[in-house]
């Protein structure tokens, strides 16, 4: 690796606080694309063009992954004065972004719940456990990790929050609504007496990622849903989706899912286009104006 992209890597840790599994990604992309075109603080536009032909292999949502690291170092390589020019413009531009999440509609998520609600009337622990954790899934659109791996101590006493641990090893605090306050204090009565210092534990640790999964999928057979429509994935999306659909601030989602870039949080929610024209024509200034005359 050149001295130029180690310092590049050298300022995303520095600077930003890069996690080590980003740094790790960074310098792979980096590393493969000097070994097919050369020293990237030397190389020409044309040099940068012929990755085109050697990503051709590649799905789009690489190539965009691939291209957006050598971006943000041609941009560093600029201003530090490593280049006199920026290539970048001669990147690989991918066929088509990487597909939006599954959504669920507000029928089908009320469906989900009913469904768990009904079955956690039994007070069996299994049933109590699937609510809390649909509640906490939807509720404040955990991730499945951050989920599965929530510490006892991390249930909300007085305060309506909860610490999660998320990417990068970022905490951040999470909302926790009455809905899910309550179920989790459904869940903590049934819970087996244990000395694993986790909230939702297992023989092995906690509740797998991978059990998580299923019991999913099985729970929404039994709403009549198609199980392919949900993962975790798919509800943390939901959340987001919904909330913006309420008019939450996408500055308050970004923090909310915690996203440490803006456009993850852009790209990540799906917003309906004629509710956006809708909302520009009754809150701007000028429509107001207008409306006023």
């Amino acid at each position: 690796m050149s001295v130029a992209t180690n310092a590049f890597l050298d300022m995303l840790a520095a600077e930003r606080g890069a996690a080590a599994n980003t740094l790790a990604a960074y310098r792979r992309d980096l590393d493969g694309a000097e070994e097919a075109i050369g020293d990237l603080a030397s190389v020409s536009r044309e040099d940068v063009a012929r990755l085109s032909a050697v990503w051709s292999g590649l799905a789009p949502s690489t190539v965009q992954r691939k291209s957006s690291a050598l971006r943000q170092f041609f941009g560093f390589a600029l201003e530090e004065n490593w280049r006199m020019d920026d290539p970048s413009g001669a990147l690989p531009k991918p066929a088509a972004r990487r597909p939006l999440p599954k959504v669920l509609s507000h029928d089908e998520i009320e469906r989900l719940f009913s469904t768990a609600e009904d079955e956690a009337a039994s007070d069996r622990p299994a049933a109590v456990r699937m609510l809390a954790l649909l509640e906490l899934l939807y509720g404040s659109g955990l991730r499945a990790t951050e989920l599965v791996s929530l510490p006892l101590a991390a249930v909300p006493r007085d305060a309506p929050f909860v610490t999660v641990m998320g990417k990068g090893g970022q905490a951040r605090m999470v909302p926790v609504s009455e809905r899910a306050r309550e179920a989790l204090s459904r869940w903590l009565k049934v819970r087996q007496e244990t000395d694993s210092k986790f909230l939702f534990p297992s023989r092995s640790k906690y509740l797998s990622r991978v059990r998580l999964f299923q019991m999913l999928k099985e729970l929404a057979v039994r709403a009549d849903i198609s199980p392919e429509r949900i993962s975790p994935h798919v509800l943390r999306h939901a959340f987001a989706t919904h909330l913006l659909e309420g008019g939450a601030d996408l500055r308050v989602l970004q923090t909310l899912l915690g996203h440490a870039d803006i456009a993850t949080t852009q790209i990540y929610t799906h917003v309906d286009a004629a509710r956006l024209v809708a909302l520009v024509n009754a809150r701007h200034p000028l429509a107001q104006t207008r409306t006023s005359d």
